[in-house]
């Protein structure tokens, strides 16, 4: 299993990014995928969930309205639309794909600052 993030950066707040994950070796149409964010001191938490077919999605209240999550089965890859962006949006964003284990990306650094 093999999941790479991309699209992150800095931007000032009020702005917009898009996270991209590419994932490799497993049936990505069977699993949830999940974005979470680790902020400097604090815990992972999990900020946006896309069941298979896109039939279940969760976001955390700190970001409804201001972020999607979206597939594209036929790349293999999950979505993060960020918008409206806020200095306490700032963290190292992290795909995740959830079957029998939890797999990981690597993070992609989000700065938002003016």
């Amino acid at each position: 299993v093999q999941l790479v993030e991309s699209g992150g950066g800095l931007v000032q707040p009020g702005g917009a990014l898009r996270l991209s994950c590419e994932a490799s070796g497993f049936t990505f149409s069977s699993y949830a995928m999940r974005w979470y964010r680790q902020a400097p001191g604090k815990e992972r938490e999990l900020v946006a969930q896309i069941t298979s077919a896109g039939g279940g999605i969760y976001y955390a209240d700190s970001v409804k309205g201001r972020f999607t999550i979206s597939t594209d089965n036929a790349e293999n890859t999950v979505y993060l639309q960020m918008n409206s962006l806020k200095p306490e949006d700032t963290a190292v964003y992290y795909c995740a794909a959830l079957g029998t284990f939890l797999y990981w990306g690597q993070g992609t650094q989000v700065t938002v600052s003016s």
